[in-house]
């Protein structure tokens, strides 16, 4: 499970076999949700109040490109961005 990176108690991870579209999840002592990239969207909540969200979500818009590159670089051609 590649972890991007940690901010303000979240982490930042994709599992190991993941499918497009682009996604991130993020987890916390709360609970965990999971982000589109492309665009930025909200797919799934499981506990993460709202605040820690929109944190979440800045996190992610800053470090799009970050993302996307390790996206790339994990996964290669079986998951290559469009």
């Amino acid at each position: 499970m590649p972890e991007l990176f940690r901010f303000y108690g979240m982490r930042f991870f994709f599992y190991s076999n993941e499918h497009l579209p682009v996604h991130v999840h993020v987890r916390n002592a709360d609970g965990d949700a999971k982000f589109a990239l492309n665009p930025i969207l909200l797919i799934e909540n499981n506990g993460m109040k709202s605040k820690d969200l929109k944190i979440a979500e800045g996190i992610i818009e800053e470090n799009t490109d970050v993302i996307n590159n390790r996206w790339k670089e994990y996964f290669g051609d079986k998951n290559e961005l469009k």
